[in-house]
């Protein structure tokens, strides 16, 4: 045995010799280094993953059961009670900031809000609680689902491991999904894509995030849906006309799988080699070396974004699922975003001063060229960010509003609370 041992060793300590020589060559010790890293986190990491839902949530939910919960009249002069049910988060989080500006617009408008946290990971609630407060301006009662939920007029959950929470509830209250994106989406086909796409089963009244997924939901799962539109935040976001304009822009979080960042990278290797004067500002996280220069500004606040995008004449923002805020972000201040063809794209944003490119690194890569090129790009700048000078969030809470309003008309089965 030792004899046929040896040789098998041999011939893995070779091919493992002749792959590092090579790696060494081209790429140098950093990239040596970071492949260890990889293998060590991959070794040392759990057989087991932590699930985002808890497991006894899952196997509590029987889908063909639902619980038929009262849904209370809303009296005159009341105010309307909703129950949010959301996983606590860390700063930057975009879906986190427009559920709770939207929370505080209908706390604007009246409404009597109140905030779970469903946290199977059993984080600091203290600590999410003050950091809701702090970072996202949540002025609402937040408490933790797990000790129960008080009667409400509507009960939402946010994302697909809290909807397990609110299948699960036994509060008054009618169930509505507040759907920002396909989350099954999310994950490889496996059971965690299997378990978000079960929570379009549970029969709740969905509000979602544009036109596109309201659609799609209908149309695959029978879903009763309303949408919004987005809105743009102009306080925040807006175009300084002095503003010298070189750059490039693209939001690259590597841990976003559907904002296709690898895809974004190669396309602006390429228009590099077109441009190698042009700036490229990188944001979302801090990243290692690339084949090209580029500034590295990590993860920002609003103000440096706004900022950012004020220096740029182009912007890329990839979407492989429903499209992000970050566009809308870009045309208020003057930054033509390129954006991959798709449907859910074109259909959600809905403006003519995107730029739309086949999801290819050469077409992304002459769609950035283009727009940099332009010699009228000044009345371009100047167009987008008028393009979307009217949007607010004011109107997407006042559609959520109605929304609401409009299902819970439809479904009280019992006296005010």
């Amino acid at each position: 045995m030792t004899g046929s041992i040896l040789p098998a060793a041999g011939l893995h300590i070779g091919r493992r010799s002749r792959q590092l020589s090579d790696i060494l060559a081209t790429d140098g010790y950093e990239e040596v280094i970071r492949r260890v890293r990889s293998k060590v986190s991959d070794w040392v990491k759990p057989n087991s993953l932590i699930w985002p839902v808890l497991r006894e949530d899952v196997i509590a939910a029987d889908l063909s059961r639902p619980f038929l919960a009262p849904i209370p009249k809303i009296s005159k002069g009341a105010p309307i009670q909703v129950n949010w049910v959301t996983g606590p988060a860390a700063p930057g989080s975009g879906g986190h900031t427009t559920t709770y500006r939207i929370i505080e617009h209908l706390q604007g408008r009246g409404y009597l809000n109140r905030i779970y946290f469903y946290d199977p990971f059993g984080g600091d609630h203290k600590y999410y609680a003050n950091l809701a407060r702090k970072h996202y301006g949540i002025s609402c009662e937040i408490d933790n689902a797990r000790t129960g939920m008080a009667d409400a007029h509507a009960v939402v959950a946010t994302d697909w491991p809290s909807a397990y929470a609110v299948f699960n509830a036994r509060s008054a209250g009618k169930r509505f999904y507040f759907i920002q994106d396909y989350e099954p989406y999310f994950y490889p086909v496996g059971a965690n894509s299997q378990l978000a796409e079960n929570t379009y089963r549970m029969g709740f009244h969905a509000i979602t995030a544009g036109r596109w997924l309201a659609e799609k939901l209908s149309r695959e799962f029978g879903i009763t849906a309303d949408y919004f539109r987005f809105g743009c935040d102009t306080a925040r976001y807006r175009r300084d006309p002095a503003s010298e304009r070189t750059g490039v822009a693209f939001y690259a979080r590597s841990g976003t799988p559907r904002r296709a960042v690898e895809l974004g990278l190669l396309a602006l290797e390429l228009f590099a080699q077109r441009q190698p004067n042009v700036e490229l500002h990188l944001f979302g996280q801090r990243l290692s070396k690339l084949p090209y220069s580029f500034i590295n500004h990590g993860l920002v606040t609003p103000a440096r974004l706004n900022e950012i995008y004020n220096r740029c004449r182009a912007g890329l923002s990839l979407s492989l699922t429903n499209v992000s805020l970050v566009p809308y972000e870009m045309l208020a201040c003057g930054c033509i975003p390129i954006v991959n063809e798709a449907d859910h794209n074109r259909m959600v944003l809905d403006n003519a001063h995107v730029r739309y490119a086949p999801a290819t690194p050469h077409a992304l890569a002459a769609a950035l060229d283009d727009v940099v090129r332009s010699r009228s790009f000044d009345a371009l700048s100047r167009q987008a960010a008028e393009s979307v000078s009217a949007i607010s969030w004011d109107d997407a809470a006042i559609s959520i509003d109605a929304a609401f309003r409009r299902a819970l008309l439809e479904g009280a089965r019992e006296p005010a609370i």
